[in-house]
């Protein structure tokens, strides 16, 4: 299978002119994207890059993240999507843990990944627009794709763990590339005359996969939004006669309690599409009374590329559920024996399909942990009905997913323990009506020591992206605990209030 920024020149050469991105008034043809992609990718080869490199972008949602994603991969790059709020020992981690030889960061960054990348030794290269647009423009186009395709690695996506840090997660050109296949022709049914508003974030795997390579390969616009906010969102669909809308639950939430809602024009959305973390079906119903306007749901993950069920539009729609798998993905719910369980029982969801990433970077054996059979174990717990459709019912495993961004409580917790004060630090999932979940911590101080929550708090968010710290902190005398001494979680209760 190709290289997938063959997406790019293909739909370049069919639509030269139709309009790839907008971002507010201004608009890139798909023509110009390609030509600046290829300009970027001789940038790249001037920096030395050569097949399987890692290249690192920390950029928002701007065009320069699509065209410095295409160039990496018309190089025969690997592209390392990091997140730009992260923080200077976070950034330094994922540089160093992927090999990146680049870091591209946006010119307005507050230097937490200046500072990271100088950490690891790693080359920073700004983004400014203007003077970006101005070095390309005198390089030649390297218009060429590389042999790189199939089962190599095209994107390292970092992705939440429940114990250690942050694993590379390998996704293939092979693998991408069907993903995002089946979503145009199956899912979203695209066309050329779609406008997708692409407020996910494109360094993770939703907005990577959903937004920017299924308008990619179906020729439709993205309408590209920096930062999520309600009546920029309803700005946007209302200007570019959006056709779809795809975002988390808090941003269909967000939306819904806006004071905007009710004049916003949204005549032209024919499709939102949600993910991320479990939509409530009364968000789910008052969104589509309000706006008039279906809502899909699925389930995906960064190893899957990301998507696995989906609601499909020409088949009936259950809320609450995930719908059914995708062509060429298999499911199995799983005992924790790795046995199928009875029909409506609940058991671990495992996935098996050409979506599937092809290892943990450098961690042959988390790799075999996680896709011990071929079958790649999710770490979800659902159901299955009479009908096929799938219901997730819990995690299996301590992942936080805060307003649809993934927070390890483990990564929480070795930080709070750098804290001379703390002895013990349990950090859990607390249930959230605006975020679906929010970080909180349950701390025990050293004999003698002193701390207040809110300095425990500001010592975590001086160390970690603003989304990770925990908004509920309190202080305990002791913290439950099994026979082996490891803390037992589910017997932690957050108090009724606690400092913010």
């Amino acid at each position: 299978m190709a290289n997938l920024a063959e997406f790019l020149v293909e739909t370049a050469r069919r639509l030269p002119g139709s309009p790839a991105l907008r971002l507010g008034t201004a608009t890139t043809t798909y023509a110009e994207l390609d030509r600046l992609s290829a300009q970027a990718a001789a940038l790249l080869r001037t920096e030395g890059l050569r097949t399987g490199d890692r290249v690192a972008l920390m950029l928002p949602n701007v065009p320069e993240f699509v065209v410095l994603y295409y160039a990496v991969l018309r190089a025969g790059g690997i592209v390392v999507p990091l997140n730009p709020l992260l923080k200077e020992r976070e950034t330094e981690y994922h540089l160093r843990d992927s090999g990146a030889v680049l870091l591209f960061e946006w010119h307005q960054a507050p230097g937490e990944g200046t500072a990271g990348a100088a950490a690891a030794g790693v080359r920073r290269l700004a983004v400014e627009p203007a003077a970006f647009a101005a070095e390309l423009a005198r390089l030649e186009p390297q218009y060429e794709v590389t042999a790189a395709a199939g089962d190599d690695i095209a994107v390292l996506l970092y992705t939440s763990g429940t114990t250690g840090r942050p694993k590379g997660a390998a996704l293939t050109h092979a693998g991408l590339r069907h993903n995002t296949e089946v979503n145009v022709t199956e899912v979203q049914r695209l066309t050329s005359d779609d406008v997708i508003v692409g407020c996910l974030p494109l360094f993770h795997i939703f907005g990577q996969t959903c937004t920017m390579n299924v308008a990619v390969r179906s020729g439709a616009s993205l309408t590209l939004v920096p930062r999520f906010e309600p009546q920029t969102v309803l700005d946007a669909i209302a200007r570019d006669r959006a056709t779809v809308f795809e975002g988390v639950p808090t941003m269909y939430a967000a939306l819904l309690q806006h004071p905007g809602a009710a004049a916003a024009d949204v005549a032209s959305l024919r499709m939102c599409i949600s993910g991320g973390a479990s939509l409530p079906v009364e968000i789910l119903h008052g969104f589509e009374r309000r706006f008039g306007c279906m809502v899909l749901e699925g389930f995906g993950m960064s190893e899957t590329s990301p998507v696995v069920s989906f609601n499909h539009p020409d088949r009936p729609r259950k809320p609450g559920s995930i719908g059914t798998p995708i062509r060429d993905v298999e499911v199995r719910l799983l005992d924790d024996a790795g046995r199928d369980v009875a029909p409506g029982e609940v058991g671990e969801l495992a996935v098996r399909g050409p979506n599937l990433m092809k290892e943990y970077w450098h961690r042959p054996e988390e790799t075999a942990a996680t896709v011990p059979d071929g079958w790649l174990r999710t770490g979800d717990l659902a159901r299955r009905d009479e009908d096929g459709y799938l219901f997730i019912v819990d995690r299996k495993k301590d992942l936080i997913i805060r307003g649809g961004y993934n927070v390890y409580p483990r990564e929480i917790e070795e930080v709070l323990h750098e804290h001379p004060a703390v002895a013990l630090a349990a950090v859990l999932g607390v249930p959230d009506e605006r975020l679906g979940e929010e970080v909180a911590a349950a701390v025990v101080l050293r004999p003698g020591a002193q701390a207040d929550t809110e300095e425990l708090q500001q010592f975590v968010r001086d160390r970690v992206a603003a989304y990770k710290y925990p908004r509920r902190v309190w202080l305990a005398e002791a913290l439950p605990m099994g026979p082996s001494g490891k803390i037992l979680k589910r017997e932690i209760t957050a108090p009724l209030s606690s400092p913010k």
